[in-house]
């Protein structure tokens, strides 16, 4: 009997532990490799190429075509980028929003002298789209870095305002010992906000009005502050708001939503948790992550990305996507009226992610460490053939029939004995109906959704296992 008991308690820790992916990493394009590859975007001017950047002084260019066996060099500044340390290189690339008619875009990179932070402008070659002119540079900012080769930032992206955002870190070593993140003079730990189409006072930019030390204080170009390293931050094209995966000390990595003018915390904080509170601020000057998770096991290093608003996976839609670095995982998040309503793993990548990026359609891609672009694909999860066999874990199928007029089932898969909650939200993420609340055992169950009393448009259900775990689909209805 006791032989018996053990058995059927591994197999409920089997199932317990095991993960069940949304979606299925697929490589993009499986004819193309690249090396130290760290971050990938399109030019805005609908030619429809991807660049990636290589963080030991590349830029590739090809088509968007999975097709594609060949890239170019779009520019080559291998002799201007430090080839040394894991964080240093050739860090971040943004093109000008009127790139089609000026050919100016913006690199991020440690300079091989000294290891400086530094922006600068240059310009495609004329008559050749796919050709930078490697001896155009012209440099907007140059950011001094302690000798410490470790958190230099890199990202680079023009905001709805036309301005270019830059996110610089805190200069390196553990723990910010110079305080550079809080200090409102210098211009690392911060995002940076500048004018790069209005050359002013002996400076290749001007400061935007609104920035929150224009008029003094402190370091006028300074956007946001006590940031550690904010090394992917993008910008949702719908709502405009700013999602930054700022990298953690040793405890907690965080997202955070950036408005001018606020201070996120380190090193007095990190995430939500107090870690060097000498010499700081009241807390109520501190504006803390909308999420964030422990810095434990193989979970080492945030990277953000970005809100989902291509067509490929249709449930994803409006949910920013993120992942670790170390552990692989992917999660999506909702946030709607300033809430996460949801924040659940959607998948484990094949390889580590050092970044995300999008294409001319807002299809997202994961860079991957191994040198493989890989594309999101939605994962069909279903039970076996043998219908008399428990469900291995917990899933949610398709709502059937989709779209769906005014009723529709909705089948989902119980691994073990859990309390499930069953429950549709509209687009705006409010809840509009709770189907399932209560506990069930393993198998497999439905749900029927009656919309008759809803308007048509856009739904989503989502699957809450014991009040952690999450699934989630979108459903049509169409009157």
């Amino acid at each position: 009997m006791k032989r018996v008991h053990l058995f059927f308690l591994l197999f409920a820790v089997t199932l317990c532990v095991k993960i069940y992916p949304q979606v299925n990493f697929v490589n993009a394009f499986p004819n193309l490799s690249f090396s130290s590859p760290i971050f990938l975007t399109h030019s805005g001017d609908g030619t429809n190429r991807i660049f990636v950047v290589q963080q030991r002084g590349l830029i590739k260019v090809f088509p968007n075509d999975s097709t594609a066996s060949s890239s170019q060099t779009f520019l080559n500044v291998t002799n201007l980028v430090s080839q040394s340390g894991n964080e240093r290189g050739l860090l971040g690339l943004a093109f000008h929003p009127q790139y089609s008619s000026n050919r100016y875009f913006f690199i991020y990179y440690t300079r091989s002298s000294d290891g400086a932070l530094r922006i600068s402008r240059f310009t495609t070659m004329s008559g050749n789209p796919n050709k930078a002119d490697s001896l155009s540079e012209l440099n907007m900012l140059t950011i001094a870095h302690p000798t410490y080769s470790n958190h230099n930032g890199g990202c680079l992206m023009f905001g709805a305002d036309g301005y270019l955002y830059m996110g610089t870190g805190d200069g390196g070593s553990g723990g910010d010992p110079n305080n550079n993140a809080q200090n409102v003079n210098v211009l690392l730990g911060k995002i940076l906000r500048i004018d790069i189409n209005t050359p002013n006072g002996g400076n290749n930019y001007s400061i935007p009005p609104s920035n929150p030390f224009s008029g003094g204080g402190g370091a006028p170009e300074i956007f946001t502050w006590g940031m550690r390293n904010p090394w992917r931050f993008s910008r949702d094209p719908v709502t405009g708001t700013i999602f930054c995966g700022d990298v953690g000390q040793d405890s907690w990595e965080e997202v955070d939503t950036l408005s001018v003018g606020k201070n996120y915390g380190w090193r007095c904080y990190e995430g939500n948790h107090p870690y060097n509170t000498s010499g700081c601020l009241p807390i109520n000057n501190f504006t803390f992550p909308i999420t964030e998770y422990a810095n434990a096991g193989s979970d080492i290093s945030i990277t953000g990305g970005y809100v989902y608003r291509g067509s490929r996976v249709p449930w994803l839609v409006g949910r920013y996507i993120y992942a670790d670095y170390g552990s692989r995982k992917v999660w999506k998040l909702l946030l709607s009226g300033g809430v996460v309503s949801d924040n659940s793993i959607i998948g484990v990548s094949p390889t580590g992610v050092p970044s995300f990026g999008v294409d001319q359609n807002n299809e997202l891609y994961i860079v991957g460490s191994n040198g493989t672009i890989y594309k999101l694909q939605d994962a069909a999860i279903g039970l076996n053939n043998n219908q008399n066999q428990l469900p291995a874990g917990f899933s949610l199928e398709q709502n059937y029939p989709n779209p769906f007029n005014p009723v529709t089932k909705i089948y989902y898969n119980v691994g073990e004995s859990s309390n499930i909650i069953l429950s549709v939200y509209d687009v705006k993420g409010s809840e509009v109906s709770i189907l399932v609340n209560e506990t069930k055992q393993p198998g497999r169950y439905s749900a029927e959704f009656n919309a008759s009393g809803l308007p048509s448009g856009v739904y989503f259900y989502k699957i809450t296992v014991n009040g952690t775990q999450n699934d989630e689909k979108k459903m049509v209805l169409i009157k």
